[in-house]
């Protein structure tokens, strides 16, 4: 992983370096020689360059090349992290590169957040998935191995870029995970990789297929039924308030690790996305490791139910009727709708082994919550404003948006069975919501819940500054600051 350095010192002549830019403003050229300062402002002039966000100029300098670039007007940290994921594409080729932290006018950070910023943007824009390429030229590997800050004299960032450090590690351990191809990453092995995490000094516990039947977990095992490969559930625990036993919050993720739909068997176009029906449970793990890298002062659980959907002669039926862990009986109208009754499971057992009050479940749910938000939002639903409106907060904060979308009592009739408690499906329209509907039926009256329907966001047909093609791991941003605020 590249290797970010803060100095105060000179710097080597094999470094390119980069200075930043706001719009309509002069760059900070203090640390550049006469000569070079005197060819970087004639190329400025050349380009036109008005330091909007994307604009680039090159320079040769006296020792190497100098790169201005653009940040855009008023930059906040999400336009300094985006330029330092720019930054990690435009020097794929380079051994080193410098950000000088100049003054940058227009931004009301400081310097010591601006390199930060910067900094974590390059480790989630360098990240890449490479792992099954056998053959490889020498020109497809990223030559960028160290990223050095120069600083002011009295600014010392290494410090706080440790909590930056430790989150971009989660972001690109749950990519990984979104990545790996479901014939690697079944939810035996995803079980196994979490129990690793252990070394971070989270609590795992793994309950395997015996145990899953002993305890009820009715609706789970219904969905794994038609699977050669035998379901998990894992739980983590992270314990930052050592004095305290409670738990503040909850984290439950969905963990498909493959979604064929079962016997209600999805269109063959686009089926290979279903790797990434695990999402939820990847970010759940991925934000616990986040939390126990940061130290984070906070007492969380996190469940994920990790199973495969597969059509088979032993899998659930249309029409066939599930009993929940609640005790709640479900008429499964569609097995394609199965991510609801795995995370029913996980809610009723989270509640019940760890009296949490507060709880937040994200997965890969629904289309019509995709087909409604696109690619530009994950849907929100909850039964609590202030944690909804804080989550909004926190998604504005890290650039992973949501939208609130409702749950009321004439959604939830929608999901009224004649045969049984409550159906897996509530009809043609308003998917999203009804789907909402049934996971609150498994939310204790007094429980603060919040829903977050990433379906839409988990993936990029085309890749951004942040993130190339393939799995975003949307959500980690989000819940680490949540909760660490």
């Amino acid at each position: 992983m590249l290797e970010v350095v803060f100095t105060k010192g000179k710097i080597g002549a094999e470094a390119v370096r980069i200075v930043g830019c706001a719009e309509k403003t002069k760059p900070g050229l203090a640390s550049l020689s006469k000569d070079e300062r005197e060819a970087v402002l004639k190329a400025l002039r050349q380009a036109k360059f008005e330091g909007k966000s994307g604009q680039f100029v090159e320079v040769l300098g006296g020792r190497s090349k100098i790169i201005v670039a653009g940040v855009g007007k008023n930059p906040d940290a999400l336009a300094l992290q985006k330029l330092g994921g720019s930054l990690a594409k435009r020097l794929f080729r380079d051994s080193v590169g410098c950000y000088m932290v100049e003054e940058l006018k227009g931004c009301r950070l400081d310097a010591k957040r601006i390199a930060c910023e910067i900094a974590f943007g390059l480790m989630l824009g360098s990240y890449r998935f490479d792992k099954y390429f056998t053959k490889k030229k020498a020109e497809e590997y990223p030559a960028l191995e160290q990223m050095i800050f120069k600083l002011p004299d009295a600014v010392d960032a290494a410090e706080d870029f440790k909590n930056y450090a430790a989150l971009a590690n989660a972001v690109r351990y749950g990519r990984d995970l979104c990545n790996e191809p479901a014939n690697y990453l079944t939810p035996q092995v995803f079980a196994d990789d979490i129990e690793r995490l252990k070394y971070l000094g989270l609590e795992i516990e793994i309950l395997e297929k015996n145990e899953l039947r002993e305890k009820g977990f009715g609706l789970l095992l219904g969905v794994a039924q038609g699977s050669v490969n035998e379901p998990r559930v894992a739980v983590l625990q992270w314990k930052g308030k050592s004095e305290q036993e409670d738990f503040d919050i909850a984290l439950v993720g969905k963990g498909v690790t493959f979604d064929s739909g079962g016997i209600s068997l999805k269109p063959g176009a686009g089926m290979g996305d279903m790797k990434g029906d695990m999402t939820g449970a990847a970010v759940v793990a991925a934000s616990l490791k986040a939390l126990a890298l940061q130290a984070a002062p906070v007492n969380a659980v996190g469940i994920v139910g990790l199973v495969e959907n597969m059509p088979s002669g032993s899998a659930i039926r249309p029409g066939d009727i599930l009993t929940s862990l609640s005790g709640q009986t479900v008429e499964v109208l569609n097995t394609d709708a199965e991510g609801r009754l795995v995370l029913g499971d996980c809610l009723t057992y989270v509640q019940e082994q760890y009296k949490v009050r507060k709880i937040i479940d994200i997965a890969t749910l629904t289309g019509a919550t995709m087909r409604a938000l696109g690619s530009e939002y994950a849907g929100l639903f909850g039964n609590d404003d202030k944690l909804a409106a804080e989550l909004i907060k926190a998604g504005e904060e890290s650039g992973e948006n949501l939208w609130r979308l409702p749950v009321n009592k004439a959604y939830d009739k929608m999901i009224d069975s004649p045969v049984a408690d409550m159906k897996n499906l509530g009809g043609a329209n308003a998917g999203g919501s009804t789907a909402a509907c049934f996971l609150q039926r498994f939310v204790k009256d007094g429980v603060k819940w919040a829903h977050l329907d990433i379906a839409g966001v988990d993936r990029l047909e085309k890749g951004t500054e942040l993130c190339p093609k393939g799995a975003t791991a949307f959500g980690i941003r989000l819940l680490n600051a949540y909760l660490r605020h």
